[in-house]
């Protein structure tokens, strides 16, 4: 993975103000009137990390490490909860191999490298798809999407405008054509110009479970004619902004095909930023790239060590 930039760094911090200001509201609460971490003080943390959307089971786990540290060190000063807060889910995404991940520049581990992209309308999935296309090609890729999200024209057509903006080859065919013929000729027209990476929209639809299930992997079997592995990666698009909405939108998207990486978009607009450490943890699925802005950069390969550093800075 390349090295995390002052940069990225800068705009990471930005990106997850609100999130950050609203957590050390939050845990100066907790510690006044406190010397020393006790039972009271973690009930109230316990609340604080709760009520920022980390999820209730990942909470538990993170007051299970930290009551450990407190029988076993006899005596935490509340002055330094929060770096021992930090330590502590640093080490619990470390334990559930939730972290670090290859970057846009290094090696593929195949080419043409095929991510078929999944998610609900509205969580910013052709956004990010078309942030995606601008780093591999910036890492000096061919890109080649897909545009199988044949069921509403404005897709197709938000994914023409970001294949134009990027300058990648996108292949569509009409509204209302078959997800997978377009996929199988995706991959057919990647394979014959030699692309690197091929990224497939997919229709984000969940009122019918069963047809999305179905239609998912349809197409899977489908681009498996072509290139018998794809999709390598199946890349879960979750709207940080949501909260406990991107938790149920992750089972049921986990139940109906097999999502092997995650990325959480928005995370600039809400004080909702504790998803990405409930969902890196419960779902033990790598969380790969984080939206923090509008800007093309503002698509982060998510670094475990950097989002909770920026998370815990003040």
């Amino acid at each position: 993975m390349g090295l995390f930039t002052s940069d990225k760094k800068k705009n990471l911090d930005k990106g997850l103000e609100k999130t950050k200001e609203s957590v050390f509201k939050k845990l100066s609460r907790v510690v006044v009137g406190k010397s020393q971490v006790d039972d009271e003080v973690l009930d109230k943390l316990e609340e604080v990390l709760i009520s920022s959307d980390v999820g209730v089971d990942t909470t538990l786990r993170i007051i299970e490490r930290i009551e450990s540290r407190v029988s076993k060190d006899k005596f935490l000063n509340t002055s330094e909860l929060n770096a021992i807060l930090k330590q502590e889910i640093v080490l619990l995404l470390e334990e559930n191999n939730s972290g670090l991940v290859v970057g846009f520049e290094d090696a593929l581990p195949t080419t043409p490298y095929v991510i078929m992209v999944v998610g609900v309308n509205g969580v910013g999935k052709t956004t990010t798809i078309g942030k995606l296309a601008y780093h591999f090609k910036q890492a000096g890729k061919k890109v080649v999407l897909g545009a199988a999200d044949t069921f509403r024209a404005a897709a197709v057509d938000q994914l023409s405008i970001w294949a134009d903006r990027v300058g990648v080859e996108i292949v569509k065919q009409d509204m209302g054509s078959d997800p997978a013929s377009v996929a199988f000729d995706t991959l057919s027209s990647a394979l014959s110009e030699n692309a690197d990476v091929v990224i497939i929209d997919t229709a984000g639809r969940l009122h019918n479970k069963v047809n999305l299930m179905n239609e998912l992997s349809k197409i899977r079997r489908v681009m498996q004619k072509v290139i018998p592995e794809a999709p390598h990666e199946i890349l879960l698009i979750l709207d940080g902004s949501t909260g406990q909405n991107a938790f149920e939108q992750a089972r049921e998207f986990i139940k109906a095909t097999d999502v092997n990486a995650l990325a959480l978009t928005k995370l600039d607009g809400t004080a909702k930023g504790g998803v990405v450490l409930g969902i890196s943890d419960q779902f033990q699925i790598p969380v790969k790239y984080i939206g923090i802005g509008e800007k093309l950069e503002d698509l982060q390969i998510f670094d475990r060590n950097e989002f909770v550093d920026s998370l815990f800075s003040q």
